[in-house]
């Protein structure tokens, strides 16, 4: 498995790829809310299974002085559980360090909050509504 960061057209093909199935197909987000004026900014990364097919994705951008923000983590249904999405954060994390931060926030759907935790992540807020889904605000110290 490799993490890379996105920087060829064709890279950033895959990332609109699962993004789509994960979010607006798998999800039912609508896709005007999926993408935004961030994805030009952001630091998108891609997950490449073993065999080079994408797999997994997010970005990460600047938030304030001490923290990354991690937005749009996705991994085909297909490959979940294989340890790609844990890969993606740790890459997330080496990201916000190369960048002076001390924390990662996240807006976390609700059902995939253990899988935050199991990474070190703690809940900071109350429940919130996410383009029609429940999600919680995370954090972790890096």
């Amino acid at each position: 498995m490799t993490v890379i960061q996105v920087k060829t057209a064709e890279q950033q093909q895959a990332v609109r790829m699962i993004r789509e199935r994960v979010f607006v197909e798998e999800q039912g987000v609508p896709r005007h809310l999926e993408y935004d004026t961030h994805d030009e900014t952001a630091i998108h990364l891609l997950v490449l299974d073993e065999m080079n097919r994408p797999v997994a994705t997010g970005r990460t951008r600047p938030y304030d002085e001490q923290r990354m923000k991690v937005e749009r983590v996705a991994t085909l249904a297909a490959t979940r559980g294989k340890g790609y999405g844990g890969e993606l954060m740790q890459a997330m994390e080496r990201i916000a360090r190369r960048e002076g931060r001390t924390i990662l926030t996240l807006g976390a759907q609700v059902q995939a909050i253990p899988f935050y935790q199991g990474l070190g992540y703690a809940i900071v807020s109350d429940e919130f509504d996410d383009a029609g889904i429940p999600h919680r605000t995370m954090e972790k110290k890096i």
